[in-house]
């Protein structure tokens, strides 16, 4: 029975020693945190913070302080709410007598809020002609919930297909300025939130003021294409084809103000018009491609009044109406040699010829009439390159180029090519002579408008070296000067 008693007096003091550990284990810790916009980190006021298990529930002040200043300890899941935020949690494990830090970052919620109203384009008007060079782009745009807009806007060259993007705009309004003469531009607007996905205007567009006496046309090498620019008698130029595709030999007609030109099709090359400043492009042949030796030396020709064009397909010469019709074949070599570059005299009489070889060489020029019929001979039995080609408006003189070193390779280079005039009274060519510098070649010779100069391209005789377009007087041997430097193909009118 004694040993019964003491027995029962140890159970109850383990009892109470396993009491007083519990009650030691479930002390109280505290929590101190605060609640930010997770972008701006701006205190956010009347966030509701509630625990999991669920003790208190607790609001931040204005400041977004919350603190719960008793909390048993364990591990809990804390939850911060705010209408218009994303609910977040945050892990915590109490410990007694220590506080605990917490920051919940909210971000905001996108459930119920509206992406802003479609912006519209006020100005310049939809399709709006001869603008500035510099200009202010215009527009209106709304938000239902009043939520700060930012606008990104698109500006797109229609010629070059140059895209250039202005961001982070804080007005309906933006300064747009070094824009090009003669060109269509496709701009577009999109506003933002900063919640929602942006929202786009339409696309519209505008044209600048036309070029101011383009008198100039020429190529150059861009991205390894020929493309075609314009250019003034101040050396002001304007790019009016695209650098995505091959274009050459611009040809302009001043009766209906056209430009004529040869651009890549696939693997053939076709003749092409278009407005001045690059717009209204127009596919003038079809079935019969210009075609001959090397598309680099061929040319073709308008008719005066510029309802017809002549061109080349290797031994043949056709002619076609400018807009696609009345195809014909006007002149068929009698010799199977490939006609390279033609030239239409002014009052449609008669028709120059540069024929050759399949290389480019064995060259011959001479003049047919109109429906084909031979006229006399300009030049034969000559080694060597010859190149250019225009006939005076009497029809008296014949202006091209000729390599008098007389060489001749596969890959057609030219060592010494100069500037000859052909006189149809004495039958004779001459060299004009430009102080020509040693090394370099003259090509692609034309008369100016009134005659008293000619123009070429001029470069090294090493065939990779820059090109330029240089012009010099018919009269005056100390002339040459250099109009557009990297150009070639030159047209003046």
């Amino acid at each position: 029975m004694k040993k019964i008693g003491i027995k029962i007096v140890i159970c109850f003091i383990f009892l109470v020693s396993c009491s007083e550990e519990l009650i030691d284990d479930s002390g109280m810790g505290k929590v101190k945190g605060r609640v930010v916009d997770a972008e701006t980190f701006e205190p956010l006021a009347n966030a509701r913070i509630s625990t999991s298990p669920t003790t208190s529930t607790f609001f931040t002040d204005k400041d977004g302080y919350f603190e719960f200043s008793e909390i048993l300890v364990g591990k809990y899941s804390f939850q911060a709410q705010k209408d218009g935020y994303i609910s977040k949690f945050e892990p915590a494990t109490i410990t007694k007598d220590v506080t605990v830090q917490i920051i919940f970052e909210l971000d905001i919620s996108t459930v119920n809020n509206k992406p802003p109203d479609i912006p519209v384009l006020t100005a310049p008007l939809d399709n709006a002609k001869s603008q500035s060079l510099k200009l202010n782009l215009t527009w209106t745009a709304t938000d239902k919930e009043s939520d700060p807009l930012t606008y990104t806007v698109t500006l797109k060259n229609g010629t070059t297909d140059v895209i250039t993007t202005y961001k982070d705009i804080k007005t309906t309004t933006f300064e747009i300025s070094g824009l090009s003469y003669s060109t269509k531009y496709y701009w577009q607007v999109s506003s933002s939130d900063g919640i929602n996905r942006p929202s786009n205007s339409v696309t519209n567009t505008f044209t600048t003021l036309a070029f101011p006496n383009p008198r100039f046309l020429y190529i150059k090498k861009v991205n390894s294409n020929n493309v075609i620019y314009t250019a003034d008698e101040a050396g002001n130029e304007l790019q009016l084809s695209s650098s995505e595709v091959n274009s050459f030999r611009p040809r302009k007609n001043l009766q209906i103000n056209k430009i004529a030109y040869i651009s890549s099709d696939g693997s053939q090359n076709q003749i092409y018009t278009m407005d001045p400043d690059g717009s209204n492009v127009f596919k003038v042949t079809n079935s019969i491609p210009i075609a001959g030796f090397n598309m680099e030396h061929i040319n073709y020709c308008w008719s005066t009044n510029g309802s017809q064009l002549i061109y080349p397909n290797f031994d043949k010469l056709y002619r076609i109406d400018a807009n696609g019709g009345g195809l014909i074949e006007l002149f068929k070599t009698p010799n199977g040699k490939f006609i390279s570059e033609c030239d239409w005299s002014q009052d449609g009489t008669q028709i120059v010829l540069k024929v050759n070889d399949i290389s480019g060489y064995n060259v011959e020029i001479y003049v047919i009439n109109s429906a084909g019929a031979f006229l006399y001979e300009v030049l034969s039995g000559l080694n060597g390159a010859v190149s250019g080609l225009n006939i005076s408006v009497d029809n008296q003189k014949i202006v091209y180029t000729r390599d008098i070193s007389g060489y001749q390779s596969s890959n057609y280079r030219r060592l010494d090519s100069r500037i000859f005039i052909y006189n149809r009274i004495t039958n004779t060519s001459t060299e004009l002579d430009t102080k020509k510098p040693d090394g370099y070649n003259d090509l692609d010779v034309k008369f100016s408008p009134n005659e008293a100069d000619v123009i070429f391209t001029n470069t090294s005789n090493d065939g990779i070296s820059i090109k330029n377009i240089q012009k010099a007087s018919i009269s005056d041997v100390d002339s040459r000067t250099t109009l557009f430097t990297g150009g070639s193909m030159p047209e003046w009118k």
